[in-house]
């Protein structure tokens, strides 16, 4: 018989397909109460999958017997409970892997979007609008202020591309980088009223939860542009909307949100809003590298060869 599977969320269908050839796999997520399915099925999972978004929680780790390694889909884990995967004895693996690029990506095509009103012309091409009168302007890139929230790896990516755009790039962190020519601002609010377009590219930290919010929205003005691309909680969604809904920021541009996968009904009814399913990572070539990392790492486990991703132990 196949070892028993539990995945926590969907993920990449090839890989998927992948896991269902080798293990019995759990979705707990199909039955009308998952957790009481995984207390009712899963009492002889020897391996799980999760997710960088969904994590893994010490009473996940109490809910499976007999589990023995977890597999995170993502490179990063902070979500997972690794003092109770030490205490239980399970081993954790990851998938590490660059995300900066693809995420730039998406961030520089994130700003053109919401800027250029690119989705609004979509729709307003497809209600067969366009013979009844001409699509409203959008405003340029070039020239343009980008500010930077995190100057990390992903932050330098999206500045290179933004600085491709004909942009001039400043950015807000703790501290000022070494070697970095882009004006630094340790206050948010300041570099906010200097910006055009504010992006969100640091990680969520007790630091930085709810850092974007009414006071540094009304600092970006009734001009400026808001896109995340980091963390929903990052960004105040309540006094976001408030400042859409008012006009008092320009526009938002958002792959992540508070309480993926669900998004309040306000934004989704915003034409000055780009929406994403957070898709920062979402590439067939990354996920299909991302695919073969967790498979070794799980196949190696159940052949008692070593493992070539370990977090721990």
């Amino acid at each position: 018989m196949k070892p028993e599977l539990l995945l926590m969320r969907p993920i990449y269908a090839p890989a998927v397909a992948e896991l269902e050839r080798d293990f019995t796999v759990h979705k707990p997520w199909t039955a009308p109460e998952p957790e009481a399915y995984v207390r009712r099925a899963c009492g002889n999972v020897r391996a799980a999958v999760t997710t960088t978004t969904a994590g893994f929680s010490r009473g996940d780790f109490e809910a499976l017997p007999r589990l023995e390694i977890l597999g995170c889909y993502g490179p990063y884990y902070e979500l997972v409970d690794l003092a109770a995967a030490k205490a239980r004895g399970v081993i954790v693996t990851h998938t590490p892997d660059s995300t900066a690029e693809p995420v730039a990506d998406l961030a520089m095509g994130m700003i053109v979007a919401v800027m250029r009103r690119l989705c609004e012309a979509d729709r307003f091409v497809r209600a067969g609008k366009w013979p009844e009168g001409v699509f409203g302007s959008g405003r340029e890139v070039r020239g343009k202020t980008c500010g930077i929230v995190g100057l990390g790896r992903i932050g330098r990516e999206i500045a290179n591309r933004a600085e491709a755009f004909g942009m001039t790039i400043c950015y807000h962190g703790p501290h000022r980088k070494d070697g970095v020519a882009f004006p630094y601002f340790a206050d948010l609010e300041s570099m906010a009223r200097e910006a055009d377009v504010l992006v969100v590219t640091c990680r969520l930290t007790p630091a930085t939860r709810n850092l974007v919010n009414t006071r540094v929205l009304d600092a970006l003005g009734a001009d400026g542009f808001l896109v995340n691309v980091a963390r929903g909680a990052i960004v105040d969604e309540q006094a976001l909307i408030a400042a859409l809904a008012s006009r008092r920021i320009a526009g938002a541009a958002l792959d992540v949100f508070r309480d993926e996968p669900r998004v309040p009904a306000a934004l989704m009814e915003m034409d000055n809003v780009v929406l994403a399913p957070h898709i920062g990572t979402s590439t067939r070539e990354l996920r299909d590298e991302r695919s073969r990392k967790l498979l070794a790492d799980l196949r190696a486990f159940i052949a008692g060869k070593p493992l070539l991703h370990q977090v721990m132990p």
